[in-house]
């Protein structure tokens, strides 16, 4: 089976008084996931706040990642396909593609 999808994944930031919170939205076409993330600048630390969009966007694209692979593994559980008896492999990771 060939075919094309395309996925878009919107970021939105903002900073409140050395607070970033992030909110990443994957839109598939068909559902829309929504993450959330937060960095928060330590009062020590020097204020760069590119670092705190970072964090803060990495973080609600982790969240995204992770309620999109729950998603997935439900919906291999359905088609029969989940994991076999035995130990879990570890994460789903490029590292694993390699190895």
């Amino acid at each position: 089976m060939n075919r094309t999808m395309e996925w878009t994944v919107r970021v939105d930031l903002s900073e409140d008084d050395g607070t970033t919170k992030a909110e990443a939205v994957l839109d598939t076409g068909t559902a829309k996931l929504t993450g959330h993330g937060v960095a928060r600048c330590s009062p020590q630390d020097p204020d760069v706040p590119a670092i705190g969009d970072e964090l803060a966007a990495s973080r609600a694209m982790r969240d995204v990642a992770g309620q999109l692979m729950s998603v997935a593994d439900q919906e291999l559980g359905r088609a029969g396909a989940g994991p076999g008896a035995g130990p879990v492999q570890p994460p789903y990771a490029w590292s694993d593609a390699t190895a």
